[in-house]
């Protein structure tokens, strides 16, 4: 039953921008299968209702489908697909920004041994589970305050935080957790993963990375692969191949001057690379980009 409300609610409220009356609840409303694009995941709670999607992260490759929930808890450069959505048979997810505020303020109003302890290595940044009755029936009756304006704005953070609460003592719960402890591991890497974006055209030495990240050398690569699925120079690769591909499809003529933006000295390795991360050459797939109407970014189904 909770499942078919779901559906229910989130056909009835989506619209194209996925933004929804509720401060970082979205819902999306997916009607074709395209082929596998990049993006950054945000940090978020995404639950798909009707259809299914495909995500990778590096090596790891996560499916999820009705009645299952995704948790994202640090911004990652990642590739999905719908693999199940069609105008008959949409497909529909409800997402919630996950703020680490939030996050630290449950932690600390928490009681002794009310939220399980987190073991000391750094959790996978994405992480899959089957949604518990709890967790679909917050996120229902959430959703139905879109019809109840009047009692939305005191109603809704209740239960928003009663949705954070069951991700902190589920399943995934020590994925979400480490997102609102300033000194976990997750909170070092999250630092690491912020600076290599914001200055994704650098060369950097890992060691100085891990040095500001407040981390050993072996621990910050250990756990830097455990979050992202990538080594530092595999993820700063992403992000420069994502950002080229973004500025391509406003400066489609001038490959070589994007290339070296991004932190590309050599033409031919950034063509070579951009290729194989995208399936065509910079030129080619720019013009493919200009044609296409540029779907939001995300996890959401």
């Amino acid at each position: 039953m909770g499942l078919e409300e779901l559906r229910t609610l989130l056909a009835r409220h989506a619209r194209p921008d996925w933004t929804t009356a509720v401060d970082g609840v979205l819902i999306s409303k997916v009607d074709r299968s395209d082929p596998p694009a990049p993006s950054m995941s945000g940090t978020l709670l995404a639950v798909i209702a009707q259809g299914a999607k495909r995500l990778a992260l590096g090596e790891r490759v996560f499916e999820y489908g009705p009645g299952q929930y995704l948790v994202a808890s640090v911004d990652l450069p990642v590739t999905g697909q719908f693999t199940q959505a069609d105008p008959k048979q949409p497909a529909l997810g409800f997402g919630l920004v996950l703020e680490p505020s939030a996050v630290a303020e449950l932690l600390l109003e928490a009681g002794p041994g009310d939220a399980p302890r987190s073991s000391g290595g750094a959790p996978s940044g994405i992480a899959v589970s089957d949604a518990p009755a709890a967790l679909l029936d917050a996120v229902v009756r959430l959703l139905r305050l879109l019809d109840e304006p009047r009692d939305r704005a005191v109603l809704a953070p209740l239960v928003k935080r009663e949705i954070l609460w069951r991700l902190i003592t589920g399943e995934q719960g020590a994925t979400v957790r480490q997102l609102g402890l300033a000194d976990s591991s997750l909170s070092h890497i999250s630092r690491a993963v912020r600076w290599i974006r914001e200055h994704y055209a650098q060369p950097f030495r890992v060691e100085d990375v891990a040095r500001q990240s407040g981390m050993g050398v072996s621990a910050f690569y250990r756990n830097f692969q455990a979050v992202t699925a990538m080594s530092p120079i595999q993820f700063q690769k992403q992000i420069r191949l994502q950002e080229a591909r973004l500025l391509l499809a406003t400066h489609p003529g001038d490959v070589t001057g994007v290339g070296q933006r991004v932190g590309y000295d050599n033409a031919s390795q950034f063509s070579r690379e951009y290729r194989r991360q995208f399936g065509a050459p910079p030129s080619q797939d720019a013009a493919r980009l200009r044609q296409a109407v540029r779907a939001p970014a995300g996890l959401l189904p």
